[in-house]
C-alpha cells in the first residue's frame, strides 16, 4: 500500500502514521521526493485493507501496489533513485557513469597497467573479477583474495572505487572489506540467500539479469535486496539468452527504457558479456546511451589477445578512448552526458586516437 502524504504534513504526523503501522506489524518505507513525501506500508493484506488511512492527519491519500514488486516500483518512489559512489560518481543522474577493467585480475601489474591506462581517460570506476564463475571447471577461476587485495592497492593509487563479483554468501565479508559496489552475476540472480544478504549491507549492488530472466523476475530479484533494507541497487542488463548464436547473448535494450518506466532505480547496460565480440560493442554501446542507459559496464585490457578470461570482448585503452569521443554526442543528444573524473586526463574533442579492439 502507498499512502501519499499532504504537502503540507507536518513531521510529526509523519512520525505517528509511522509509529501506528509499525505498531500493526507492517513493515514503513518513507520516500520523501520533490513534491510528495509517500510511505509505503508492507505486511497482511487483510490488514493492509482495513485501515482508514485518511482518518489519519496528514494523509492525503491511499493507493494499493498493484505490481508483485513494491520497493522497486516506479509506483512506490516517483523520482530517480540517486546516490554516490566514492566522491567523484553519482549513479542515477544526469551524468552517465562508465564502469571499466578487466574480465578477471590476473595479476598486480597487468592490473596496474590497465587502471592507470583507464585512470588516464577519466573512467570513474574499475571492475575486475576476483572469483570468476566459469562454465568450464577447468577455465581460469580468478585469484580470490589476493586479486581483491590488487584492487585495493590500485584504488589506493588512483582513487578509482572497484566493483567485483559476489558469488557465495560465505565470502560476502571478505568481499565488502575491499569493495566498494558488489556485483550479483547473471548466474545468481535467483540466488535468494545471497540476495538477502546483501541486501543488509549499506554498499551499493550491481545486479545483473538472468540469462533467461523476465523483467518481471529480474525486478522481483531487486525487490529480495531492497527488502531487507538495502536501497542502492544498480540494474544491470547483460544480455539474454536467445536462438541467435552470432554472439554470445542478445542485448536487450528495449530492457532499459521499460525498466525505467517501472522502477525508480538505475538502469546500467553490459555489452561486453552481451554480445561476446569486440568490433560490436561500440555500436551497442551508442545504442544503450540513446536508449536512455544510466551507467555502462564495458571490459577493457592492454593486450586482449593474453587475456585469460574474455579476451574477444574487450576493448584496449585506445579503443575505449574512442568510444568515449563517440559517445559525447550521443549522451548530449538525449540530454545527458558522461561522467568522466575531474582531474584525470579526458581525451579532447577532436583528438586523434587509434581505435582498438
Amino acid at each position: 500500500m502507498i499512502i501519499v502524504m499532504k504537502p503540507d504534513h507536518t513531521a510529526d504526523e509523519l512520525r505517528e502514521l509511522v509509529m501506528k503501522m509499525e505498531k500493526l506489524g507492517l513493515k514503513t518505507h518513507i520516500s520523501k521526493g520533490e513534491r510528495r513525501t509517500i510511505v509505503g506500508l508492507i505486511g497482511d493484506r487483510d490488514i493492509l485493507q482495513e485501515i482508514p488511512y485518511t482518518s489519519f492527519a496528514g494523509v492525503e491519500s491511499a493507493h494499493p501496489i498493484l505490481r508483485p514488486y513494491k520497493l522497486v516500483s516506479r509506483e512506490f518512489k516517483e523520482d530517480n533513485t540517486r546516490f554516490q559512489v566514492g566522491p567523484n560518481c553519482e549513479f542515477g543522474g544526469k551524468a552517465i557513469p562508465i564502469i571499466a577493467g578487466p574480465c578477471a585480475v590476473e595479476g598486480r601489474e597487468v592490473l596496474e597497467e590497465i587502471a592507470d591506462a583507464l585512470h588516464e581517460l577519466g573512467i570513474p570506476l574499475l571492475r575486475g573479477g576476483a572469483f570468476k564463475p566459469r562454465t568450464s571447471p577447468y577455465s581460469f577461476q580468478g585469484l580470490g583474495e589476493m586479486a581483491l587485495k590488487f584492487m585495493s592497492d590500485v584504488r589506493e593509487r588512483t582513487g578509482m572505487p572497484v566493483v567485483t563479483e559476489i558469488m557465495d554468501p560465505r565470502d560476502l565479508l571478505l568481499v565488502y572489506k575491499y569493495a566498494d559496489v558488489l556485483q550479483i552475476g547473471t548466474r545468481n540472480m535467483q540466488n535468494f540467500r545471497l540476495l538477502t544478504e546483501v541486501g543488509q549491507l549499506d554498499k551499493p549492488v550491481i545486479l545483473k539479469r538472468g540469462m533467461s530472466a523476465t523483467i518481471k523476475e529480474f525486478l522481483m530479484s531487486a525487490e529480495y535486496i531492497m527488502s531487507r533494507g538495502n536501497g542502492k541497487v544498480i540494474l544491470c542488463e547483460r544480455g539474454i539468452r536467445t536462438f541467435e548464436t552470432e554472439t554470445r547473448n542478445t542485448l536487450d535494450l528495449s530492457a532499459v527504457p521499460l525498466l525505467k518506466q517501472l522502477t525508480h532505480l538505475p538502469v546500467i547496460v553490459d555489452p561486453s558479456h552481451a554480445l561476446g565480440r569486440v568490433d560490436l560493442i561500440p555500436a551497442m554501446t551508442l545504442a544503450a546511451v540513446a536508449a536512455g542507459a544510466d551507467g555502462l559496464m564495458i571490459e577493457v585490457h592492454v593486450r586482449p589477445h593474453e587475456a585469460l578470461s574474455d579476451g574477444a570482448q574487450s576493448l584496449t585503452p585506445e579503443g575505449m578512448a574512442n568510444l568515449i569521443e563517440r559517445l559525447r554526442p550521443v549522451a548530449k543528444a538525449v540530454g545527458r552526458e558522461l561522467l568522466l573524473v575531474p582531474g584525470a586526463h579526458q581525451v579532447r574533442a577532436g583528438e586523434k586516437v587509434e581505435a582498438g579492439a
